[in-house]
């Protein structure tokens, strides 16, 4: 009766202190008198106590848990007979002293900021629900790195039945999670911490102060597992959807993960399908425990537990055995307590090490990366090659008539070259047939309707071309982006051709004319003089003005009528070599004004894009920590 009172006066006091921080409203748990169980999972149960004082002094119950959870408290001087447990309700929040924050590596914080870059960056070229998991993943990290990095928050989940609930009393020591064949036990996640400072991580995760819980005070249990928040979770196979809900929305916050499974389900589809394959990047954080073993006789166990290994092996979950990195797998009865001491210290040391929290957002970064693959790498080699450059360039210039453009401008050099060195009989012929047509020698810019058709359709063929090339290999939403850049440059190209030839063209006037021309003129003239001194001395001889003498003005009139074409004949060889100089620097200028018109507007759009893209690329490349050595 002695123990009685005392841990009852004891509670109250607990309870008392606690009912100043605690809610309005909160119900209060007093203490209960469990039976002695040898067994941890045999821990003492806590139960209502309407008798709770207030107004009692708090320097009672001076020595209650402050962090924000439920405390049970055991009374040192029964324990081994008798132990009395205490669950009192504080306000979430309440931690006495904050824990330090979590500090991620090197290697981790360039793969996120990495992350963030890329989600910057293809914000404008891909939807927010392809990004939404990098940017979760993101929030995430960034909220569980203000978080403390002290504590590991481990959730244990299973199917119906699997026995996870016990497996959680029996690591706390004390019987938290409801148990029983009523289907769904567990309605609501539960916390259990075991030191302080917990709550920010519990609060984060949602679950409410009264579904929070401390184990049964030992100092060996408290050393070995220091640091540890476990949380039972509910049924993932559960019939009420909001309990699936739930399941799926702590598993995305927790640093590690429990399975437990038993001998009946552990080959369940939907548990390897929903859950296990897809967190396969996740096996470091990992532990896959088969439970209820001694309900399979003689070496069963081992045989179920090969099995079970084959399974998640098929779902790309990687073992850690033989010192490897990978999911921790092993058998244990949680009703016996087989296995359990070593999956406590596995647990201790994996708490211990405190590295759980940084190596789950790696593996959320390896996921969110392996989600994004498909929109940034394709395997294939991208880019604009100099020979579509330069196809699309000589497109242009055959849309404009560069060619022909060179040849008319060969032509008209040949032309006046001809007209210049030409008899003056001929030229005097010809100036009567252009008398009422003005020669400039300038090129024909003005084309008919039908062959400025026939342009624009060309235009628009090497815009494509160059888009379909410069897209090729490209995942689609940047193939897209390149050819949407190559397609609003195109608008008014045609135009901006035509206003170009036009400014691009020969000069006014006449093509200049060489050096030798006035040697070829004098020539022409002296012929021509030749020409009319033998006629005149002939009509002076007809007259009888003059002696007779036929020959020598026959020689003169000879030499001048066949010298002049000869010295035309001459000229005109002379002037073909640069007459085709004038005209491919003619056609040489319309090529790059019409090059350098399409790059300005379409291959520097594009080019842009596929330097994002590269970008992009890269940045993915840290992501992944493959490097920007990637296709």
């Amino acid at each position: 009766m002695a123990d009685s009172a005392d841990a009852s006066a004891q509670g109250q006091g607990a309870g008392r202190d606690a009912g100043r921080d605690a809610e309005p409203g909160a119900r209060k748990e007093h203490a209960k008198e469990p039976s002695p169980a040898p067994a941890p999972a045999r821990g003492a149960a806590s139960s209502a106590n309407p008798s709770a004082n207030p107004s009692a002094d708090p320097e009672d119950g001076a020595g209650a848990w402050d962090d924000g959870l439920i405390a049970r408290r055991v009374n040192e001087g029964t324990v081994g007979e008798q132990a009395a447990a205490v669950v009192v309700e504080t306000r979430p929040g309440t931690a006495a002293s904050p824990a330090a924050p979590l500090a991620y590596d090197g290697p981790l914080r360039s793969r996120l900021d990495a992350l963030r870059e890329l989600v910057g960056l293809s914000r404008a070229r891909l939807d927010n629900r392809t990004l939404a998991e990098a940017g979760r993943v993101l929030d995430e990290a960034a909220a569980r790195r203000k978080l403390s990095g002290q504590h590991t928050v481990v959730a244990i989940a299973g199917a119906t039945g699997s026995g996870k609930s016990q497996l959680f009393n029996t690591l706390a020591g004390v019987t938290i999670s409801e148990t029983g064949v009523r289907r769904p036990t567990t309605a609501a996640p539960i916390a259990c911490s075991w030191s302080d400072g917990a709550a920010p991580l519990i609060d984060r995760l949602g679950i409410p102060g009264r579904l929070r819980r401390r184990p049964v005070q030992s100092a060996e249990a408290e050393a070995q597992l220091r640091g540890l928040v476990l949380i039972d979770l509910p049924d993932h196979d559960s019939a009420a959807v909001q309990h699936r809900e739930q399941v799926d929305r702590i598993l995305a916050l927790v640093d590690a993960v429990i399975w437990v499974v038993d001998p009946e389900k552990y080959a369940d589809a939907v548990l390897h399908e929903r859950y296990l394959r897809p967190m396969a990047g996740h096996a470091e954080v990992m532990f896959v425990v088969l439970n209820q073993v001694d309900r399979l006789p003689g070496e069963a166990a081992d045989l179920v537990l090969d099995d079970l290994r084959r399974l998640l092996d098929e779902d790309g979950i990687a073992l850690g055995e033989y010192g490897e990195p990978g999911a921790t797998v092993l058998a244990l009865s949680g009703l016996t307590g087989d296995g359990v001491p070593e999956l406590r210290a596995l647990l201790g040391q994996f708490v211990g090490e405190r590295g759980a929290a940084g190596r789950r957002v790696s593996a959320d970064v390896d996921a969110a990366a392996a989600r994004l693959r498909p929109v940034y790498v394709t395997g294939q080699r991208t880019g604009l090659s100099e020979d579509a450059r330069d196809e699309f360039a000589a497109r242009l210039a055959d849309a404009v008539g560069a060619t022909a453009a060179g040849e008319a401008a060969e032509r008209a050099w040949l032309r006046n070259a001809n007209r210049a060195c030409g008899t003056p009989w001929l030229r005097l012929w010809r100036w009567c047939q252009d008398r009422h047509e003005q020669v400039t020698g300038r090129i024909q810019v003005r084309t008919p309707p039908d062959e400025e058709a026939t342009a624009r359709q060309r235009v628009e063929q090497a815009v494509r071309t160059v888009s379909d090339r410069a897209s090729a290999g490209l995942p689609a939403a940047w193939a897209m982006a390149v050819r949407e850049a190559a397609v609003r440059g195109s608008r008014g190209l045609p135009e901006a051709l035509d206003e170009l030839a036009g400014r691009a063209g020969l000069p006014p006037g006449r093509p200049p004319r060489p050096g030798w021309w006035p040697v070829a003129v004098l020539a022409q003239a002296a012929m021509t003089l030749l020409q009319i001194v033998g006629g005149l001395w002939l009509v002076g001889q007809i007259a009888h003005w003059m002696e007779p003498n036929l020959g020598v003005p026959v020689l003169l009139m000879v030499a001048g009528i066949v010298g002049g074409p000869v010295v035309e004949w001459s000229c005109r060889m002379a002037a073909r070599g640069p007459a085709r100089r004038y005209g491919q620097d003619a056609e040489r200028r319309l090529r790059e004004a019409a090059a350098g018109c399409g790059r300005a507007r379409v291959l520097d759009p594009v080019a842009a894009e596929l330097l994002r893209y590269r970008e992009v690329r890269e940045q993915y490349g840290r992501v992944t920590g493959v490097g920007a050595g990637m296709r």
